[in-house]
């Protein structure tokens, strides 16, 4: 491993120059809209609420004429009408509401109407007294609790004001997005559209999930597949089944992206093909395996030979040192280790900033942040290594025994990296640098 290798910050750099944002758009509407990323600044139409509203049962009242209002001394006010949500209530005048009933020290006659959450508060009325704080009353009401001005009451703009940036371009619409969107009664997005991502498995020993079993009664279609196909066939001796593919594309389509993969035998055309092929459709393209230095390690000849623009090769970091990131055809090509757990590190590392990059989203970078080691240890490691670990409440555990590449089941019980720099050794107690797994 040359010393002059690039850290995986300096190597993500390089791989991210000339990035360009994907500029081809879609409307969708709102519903099928979520985990997609916005291509345009949405401003709001109006204001939310649109009308004064009240936050509670009770009674809408000017706040002056209660102040003084107490069990010991209530304040009588005469009920005007009942308002409940969705009532409309353009037509009540407040210059009417003069006359008979309770007056107060200037001779006016003190009102109120009777309200219910959410239902629009009439102009000239600027709070809501509980009904707890009342004697229910039906054509007069006594209050035993003043309230100050716009207590219990929902100002219009109070959640949102007309005109503000509601969702700039690049959000991530998730359902409280959606749910503001709804709010302002858009019903269609425009979208950026999907990202497209081929995957593109090396290696003459790897077989294709569902490809073999002495049963051929497998049927994907209905989900009735023979007993082989649920419980699992062992392979032929020297095949493997291909779980990298299966591991990147579920957390490919989990973003909301597209994703698909192919097989292919440890030869130089196929390969060649292969990604000559993907580069026609695909934004991005993974490979996996044959980036070392063994017989059948092809790629770094067939990115040669394709004139593909190499960005880094090789990093500081384990696993997955060999791995390459380059240019082809203006679309990013990330080849990344045959070992599981080495590919799916690396694949952490520099395809999500890669797609954040791409579609403008920062929702995709990766949560960096720090823990409290309560794990022990005891290696210090000559180059910087990530380690399978588990973060719950700032403190994180180590809960898989071994940290081989070739082991993937044990990333079952992990949501995080430790990030642990070369040559430096750890205790328990020390506040450590870890990855958070994405859509874990």
């Amino acid at each position: 491993m040359s010393s002059g290798a690039p850290t995986i910050e300096q190597a993500l750099e390089c791989f991210l120059t000339g990035v360009s944002r994907i500029t081809e758009t879609e409307q969708v509407p709102l519903l099928r809209s979520s985990g997609r990323v916005l291509a345009e600044e949405i401003r709001a139409p109006f204001s939310v609420p649109s009308f004064p509203k009240s936050a509670m049962d009770g009674y809408a009242v000017r706040s002056d004429e209660v102040k003084q209002a107490t069990k010991e001394h209530p304040v009588s006010l005469r009920v005007l009408g009942e308002i409940l949500a969705g009532d409309r209530v353009d037509g009540f005048r407040t210059k009417s509401e003069r006359g008979s009933g309770s007056a107060s020290s200037d001779g006016t006659s003190l009102t109120a109407y009777r309200i219910m959450t959410g239902a629009q508060v009439p102009d000239g009325y600027d709070a809501v007294v509980r009904e707890e704080d009342t004697d229910y009353g039906e054509s007069e009401v006594r209050i035993f609790k003043g309230v100050s001005q716009y207590q219990n009451y929902c100002r219009v703009g109070e959640d949102i004001r007309e005109g503000e940036v509601i969702l700039p371009e690049g959000t991530l619409l998730g359902r409280t997005e959606i749910g503001t969107l709804a709010s302002m009664g858009i019903f269609r997005v425009s979208v950026r559209r999907k990202l497209r991502v081929r995957i593109i498995c090396t290696g003459s020993e790897l077989l294709e999930v569902g490809a073999f079993s002495p049963n051929e009664n497998i049927t994907e279609e209905d989900g009735s597949g023979s007993v082989a196909a649920l419980t699992g066939t062992v392979p032929p001796e020297g095949k493997i089944y291909n779980s990298i593919a299966y591991m990147l594309e579920a957390s490919i389509l989990d973003a909301g992206f597209e994703a698909s993969h192919v097989i292919c035998r440890d030869e130089t055309e196929e390969i060649r093909d292969a990604i000559l092929e993907a580069s026609e459709e695909a934004d991005v393209i993974l490979t996996t395996g044959g980036v070392s230095v063994g017989k059948k390690d092809l790629l770094p000849e067939i990115l040669e030979m394709i004139g593909a623009e190499t960005r880094f090769r090789r990093a500081r970091i384990q696993p997955g040192t060999p791995t390459i990131g380059a240019s082809f055809h203006e679309k990013s090509v990330l080849c990344l280790s045959g070992n599981p757990y080495a590919a799916v590190a690396n694949f952490d590392l520099y395809f999500w900033p890669l797609a954040a990059g791409l579609t403008g989203c920062d929702a995709f970078l990766p949560t960096v942040e720090e823990a409290i080691l309560v794990t022990p240890y005891e290696k210090v490691n000559v180059m910087r290594r990530l380690i399978r670990a588990r973060v719950e409440n700032g403190h994180v555990s180590l809960p898989a025994k071994s940290h081989a590449s070739s082991v993937l089941s044990n990333l079952m019980t992990c949501n995080c990296y430790l990030d642990l720099p070369e040559g430096q050794k750890i205790s328990v107690g020390d506040r450590v640098t870890i990855r958070r797994f994405m859509f874990n």
